[in-house]
């Protein structure tokens, strides 16, 4: 695998192969990471896997300096997953100017749930993507659905935009406990790791709630429920409700008698960590 860091020597690279499979990550790489490496590889082109731990995303108060920063870890672990090509900018190389110029998502989507809780986010997410979409001009992108509003937010970014990328989503890795594997797990202590599946068994018990409602305010009375259970566990939940897949808009009563397809999501603080995760039901 061949390790760049800059624009040109990443370009040079992708240069002698026409298409490549790019998967975009933050590092402190785990199991999930790699099973995106693993589904690029199936689409039987080279892959690029990036690594930045992207700034404009991260609120004031968040954790953007003490978000793991562990390369050689991960450059040998995207060695072994097979992957082709790392690219690994600093801000210098990302971001050679301040980034005046920005992409603004839509707000339907940008300022519910995730971006709710933790404003601006999802405008650092898209502006830091469209630019590594620029920068490497991939095929495919691969993403995990456990990110599920931003995977929703960049497919409908590339529909908008008319890009040649197509986007694939994978499904959640867990732990044997249930635990949507994050980069952030490494922030639980020992007993707050020994609690972490309760947003799971939440989200579970919500859907199977769910099934059952026959009209909205119900629904909105079990995702209340729901959030004040895991209260009484010692969490602080931000949000964990039943959406639909499409548009992550709260069912409506057609969508309840219809079966739409739907999400629960979910994200709550504990301790000191904030976990996401989501089912689909």
């Amino acid at each position: 695998m061949r390790i760049v860091h800059t624009l040109a020597d990443l370009r040079a690279a992708l240069r002698p192969q026409p298409h490549w499979a790019l998967v975009p990550t933050m590092g402190n790489l785990h199991a999930g990471h790699l099973g995106l490496v693993a589904r690029a590889r199936q689409e039987n082109m080279p892959v690029v896997a990036s690594i930045f731990v992207n700034r404009l995303q991260f609120g004031p108060n968040e954790d953007f300096d003490r978000y793991p920063r562990t390369l050689p870890v991960d450059a040998e672990l995207l060695a072994g997953a097979g992957c082709d090509l790392l690219f690994a900018p600093d801000e210098a190389a990302m971001y050679p100017q301040p980034q005046a110029f920005r992409v603004l998502p839509d707000p339907a989507i940008a300022g519910i749930l995730d971006g709710a809780a933790r404003p601006g986010h999802f405008e650092g997410v898209a502006t830091v993507v469209m630019k590594l979409f620029q920068m490497v001009q991939p095929a495919c992108a691969v993403f995990g659905k456990k990110d599920y509003q931003q995977l929703l937010l960049i497919r409908r970014m590339v529909e908008q935009f008319a890009m040649p990328v197509s986007i694939i989503g994978l499904d959640t890795v867990r732990a044997d406990d249930g635990l949507a594997l994050s980069s952030r797990n490494g922030y639980l202590s020992a007993d707050e790791r020994a609690q972490a599946p309760q947003l799971q068994s939440a989200l579970r018990a919500l859907a199977d709630a769910a099934r059952n409602a026959t009209a909205p305010e119900q629904v909105q009375l079990l995702e209340q429920q729901a959030r004040s259970r895991l209260e009484a566990q010692g969490w602080t939940p931000d949000y964990l409700t039943l959406r639909r897949r499409a548009d992550l808009l709260p069912f409506t009563a057609h969508d309840l008698h219809q079966g739409t397809p739907g999400v629960v999501l979910g994200a709550a603080r504990l301790g000191r960590t904030r976990l996401i995760d989501n089912l689909e039901c």
